[in-house]
């Protein structure tokens, strides 16, 4: 599995006054009780998974420096580690990762060498590489995560109960062995091929 870059609000700052029922109640044009109770159902669904999210003191940011440090993490073969440490860091751990000494800490701890990152994050490298990303969203009409794309042709939109990955991926599998010759054609397997004898 690949993570890619997809920012939900690309013009918010760095340091947002507003909490996260505050934000969805704005954006969406519904009450703070009931971006509270949106809120709960994806709390709930995380706790099944045994992950604490921590709503109400989770801090709101601009997450592209965030998705900077990860495409740096993907050049050291760690992109799957930072990623998970930044979502643990930013919805259990109430960490403010917009700051870049927050994002220099995490990524000491998953193995990246800070000073490196923090010369990183102080110029524009991985711009780009995030901005390819998110041109390639837009190019699938991605508008909100999770969004999971199966060999560029099927894709789950949201949370998901295990079973329909299961399923999703069944019918992947299914659809995508597909014998293209009959069985008087030569075999391969690791150990090379056989020409079978006419």
């Amino acid at each position: 599995m690949t993570y890619r870059c997809f920012e939900l609000d690309p013009a918010s700052g760095t340091d947002i006054k507003e909490n996260i029922y505050e934000s969805l109640a704005k954006k969406f044009g519904m009450s703070i009780a009931q971006a509270k109770a949106n809120t709960q159902h994806m709390v709930q669904m995380a706790k099944e998974a045994g992950l604490n999210y921590q709503m109400d003191t989770l801090i709101l940011t601009n997450t592209f420096d965030a998705h900077r440090l990860t495409m740096f993490a993907k050049k050291h073969g760690l992109m799957k580690e930072m990623a998970e440490r930044i979502l643990r860091a930013h919805f259990i751990e109430s960490k403010h990762i917009g700051h870049h000494e927050t994002l220099a800490e995490l990524a000491a701890e998953v193995g990246l060498n800070k000073e490196a990152v923090e010369k990183m994050l102080a110029s524009d490298e991985m711009a780009d590489e995030v901005r390819a990303d998110e041109r390639t969203a837009q190019q699938y009409r991605i508008t909100g995560v999770p969004f999971f794309l199966i060999n560029k042709k099927y894709a789950l939109t949201g949370a998901q109960p295990t079973e329909v990955f299961v399923q999703a991926l069944r019918k992947v599998i299914s659809e995508e062995i597909v014998v293209l010759n009959n069985d008087d054609g030569m075999s391969c397997d690791e150990n090379g091929c056989e020409i079978p004898k006419k």
